[in-house]
């Protein structure tokens, strides 16, 4: 049994702690864990806070293993530099989604809307844990529009639910309850520090992949249109932190919002982040882009989906009570999504790293979702 879990390292279980899981996880106190296969999962991992995905699969029962780390463990830490890595650590809490199953917050999510089941969860002295969590087999098929609509909705109401008088962080610790925080700690460096150079820098525009994209989309004005999007970003930031304010999910792209196998309009919500007051609003934009990012949505369908997600999210926070101007939500909404992803939509670490990865038609479906993003946010910021 050992060696069969042996890819869990030091995550790996005894056999009375397995079989308790197992007896958890189907509700059988007689229940054994039988034979045990454990699977790393083939996802690319975006946060320095995981440490790695698995599934745990026995006779009769399976489970979705999720190792966590401190950044200080992050194999790439080093990509920080020294001055910044500090704040690197204490603004990216790894214990985020621990909070979010020790809390209170599976009572606040609408109906509809569920946490994952946690069956246990190991915390190590050395800023590292593990949840051992219920494995959603999810709906086959691309998202249709009703289920963004549906997402949009549901997500309106429980931002209305998670307003400032109304809750507190899931992980409390300093500066954390100011408003717009979180945004303006992620402009600043992912945004501000390491995108706008490399955009601002004719050189990159020379690049091959880059240079023939933009040539054959005749988005040679892509630049200078970002560039002067780029000077309003200050502001934006000042506009937003002055709309009503809501804790939100942070990270609330469809991937973060699995739809069960068999439950078409239900969504098991994952990997919370941003955990402090955003502009309300926030949500949309990954809700929107999440899988244009990943090219699972072309760009062209972003504009219908935006209109669909902005009507539904108005009816879920006016079904909650909450007391707010479509002109407030609507700038919350496209204000974050200028400030949070339209400057990183281009694939600029394949640029600046000269990589061979990434084909000429990923290259202009990214030039594409840019133009799309920067037409959608700049008439409203």
């Amino acid at each position: 049994m050992r060696t069969a879990m042996a890819p869990l390292g030091r995550d790996a279980l005894s056999e009375e702690e397995l079989a308790a899981l197992v007896r958890t996880i189907t509700g059988d106190p007689e229940a054994v864990p039988g034979e045990v296969r454990v699977e790393e999962v083939d996802y690319p991992i975006g946060t320095p806070s995981t440490e790695s995905l698995h599934r745990v699969f026995g006779t009769g029962w399976s489970c979705f293993v999720k190792k966590l780390q401190s950044p200080r463990h992050w194999p790439y830490i080093e990509m920080i530099p020294e001055p910044y890595r500090d704040a690197f650590l204490r603004n990216l809490p790894w214990q985020l989604e621990i909070a979010a199953h020790r809390s209170n917050l599976a009572d606040l999510l609408p109906d509809g809307m569920r946490l994952p089941t946690a069956y246990r969860i190991d915390l190590y002295d050395d800023d590292r844990g593990a949840i051992w969590m219920e494995n959603v087999v999810q709906e086959p098929g691309p998202w249709p529009i009703d289920r963004f609509e549906r997402a949009a909705y549901l997500l309106g109401r429980l931002s209305a639910r998670r307003q400032p008088h109304l809750v507190e962080p899931l992980l409390p610790r300093d500066g954390i309850t100011t408003p717009g925080s979180g945004l303006r700690y992620y402009t600043g460096g992912r945004v501000q520090t390491a995108a706008l150079p490399i955009i601002a820098n004719p050189e990159t525009w020379k690049h091959p992949l880059l240079a023939a994209a933009v040539c054959n989309l005749g988005e040679h004005r892509l630049r200078g249109d970002l560039l002067e999007l780029a000077e309003r970003l200050p502001a934006v930031l000042d506009a937003l932190d002055a709309l009503p304010q809501c804790y939100q999910h942070g990270d609330a792209s469809p991937q973060n919002l699995l739809v069960p196998q068999g439950s078409p309009d239900e969504f098991v919500v994952i990997d919370w982040g941003f955990d402090c007051p955003q502009a309300v609003g926030f949500d949309l934009g990954q809700l929107l882009i999440g899988l244009a990012h990943a090219g699972e949505l072309a760009s062209e369908a972003l504009p219908l989906v935006h209109r669909v997600i902005f009507k539904a999210f108005l009816k879920g926070l006016a079904e909650e009570g909450m007391q707010v101007t479509e002109e407030q939500v609507l700038y919350g909404y496209l204000g974050s999504l200028c400030a949070r992803a339209t400057f990183t939509a281009l694939p600029l670490e394949e640029i600046t790293s000269m990589g061979g990865g990434t084909t000429l038609e990923a290259f202009e479906s990214r030039v594409q979702l840019t133009r799309t993003l920067v037409d959608l946010v700049a008439p409203v910021v």
